[in-house]
């Protein structure tokens, strides 16, 4: 792909996503269904409850649609595209199902952390299967280190890695702006990176998506007009984790992704102080409530947050190149 084309598949997108949202934020808005806020969460997040949900759905699609424009375009209708593409529909479907049985059934916990688990590694067994179908090896590529030929166990490593990184981004999602912002700088690396290895396929799936975030990111900043739900959440981390194995840069992720890492950690350490010791860790989980609490707004999580994720994204870049 000329770089001169690089913008394209990111025009699409965001020209796709703009457009849908202000008619997807009035029928929530009409049929007055929102977001309900949970008890145990920040009492300032109280004046958020009715504000629309499910947006990544719009983003989603516009990502859909606009890569398949440029893959057919461009020649690139491969399976590792397919598969990418397909883990962002199943993940996002699950979320989907979640968002719609609490927003339009009224049932707070939407589905059950089992249900989604199920959905989620029946999601990375067919992942696996194509990903091993095509000729990839079981070889995990570290640096220094080098590769390693796990044999089967890199099969459940690719179980691990999805299914991590999408409750991962999904956890992250707590704030106005923040995983939108995390996520054009987040899909932005792997997009230099696609770009140098000459993966055309996996770069206008970045590009997409990066066009798709900017656009919903301008109804999703501070005062939210609209949030992306688990829809958006599952699908983006779940991407995220394929794109990395595809790219046989799978470590990149953890200094990518550190973030969404961090505030996953924040979780499990919170929970298992708790349960071992009664006490808390962090005045609230996940962290970026914790410094909500300590009097930070949330502008200035949101941009200390983005600032890590982008210095991060430099140091793996300048680590790889």
């Amino acid at each position: 792909m000329e770089w001169t084309k690089v913008f394209l598949p990111i025009a699409l997108s965001f020209a796709l996503t703009v457009t849908i949202m202000p008619f997807f934020i009035g029928y929530f808005q009409m049929k007055k269904q929102g977001q309900s806020i949970r008890d145990d969460g920040p009492t300032w997040h109280n004046n958020k409850a009715g504000t629309p949900t499910m947006g990544g759905l719009v983003f989603l699609i516009a990502i859909v649609l606009a890569s398949l424009v440029f893959a057919i375009w461009q020649k690139s209708l491969t399976a590792s595209f397919t598969i990418v593409i397909f883990i962002l529909v199943l993940y996002g479907g699950l979320g989907f199902l979640d968002d719609f049985i609490k927003i339009f059934k009224k049932r707070n916990m939407g589905l059950n952390s089992l249900q989604k688990l199920i959905g989620q590694i029946v999601g990375a067994v067919v992942f696996y299967l194509v990903f091993r179908n095509e000729g990839f090896t079981n070889t995990l590529t570290l640096p220094i280190i080098g590769d390693l030929n796990l044999g089967l166990l890199y099969g459940v490593f690719v179980l691990l890695w999805l299914v991590g990184f999408s409750n991962a981004v999904n956890l992250t999602d707590g704030l106005d702006g923040l995983v939108s912002g995390l996520g054009m700088i987040s899909f932005g690396t792997y997009a230099i990176i696609a770009w140098n290895q000459q993966q055309y396929d996996i770069l206008i799936i970045c590009l997409t998506t990066m066009g798709g975030l900017l656009g919903f990111f301008l109804f999703n900043k501070k005062p939210a007009k609209i949030f992306m739900g688990d829809v958006g959440s599952l699908a983006l981390g779940g991407m995220l984790a394929a794109i990395s194995i595809l790219l046989h840069q799978e470590w990149t992720l953890l200094l990518i992704g550190l973030v969404y890492v961090i505030e996953t950690a924040s979780v499990m350490l919170q929970v298992t102080s708790f349960k071992l010791r009664g006490k808390r860790i962090f005045k609230m989980a996940p962290i970026h409530h914790h410094f909500e609490m300590s009097g930070w707004s949330e502008w200035k999580v949101d941009i200390v947050f983005w600032i890590i994720g982008l210095v991060m994204s430099v140091i793996t870049l300048t680590i790889l190149y």
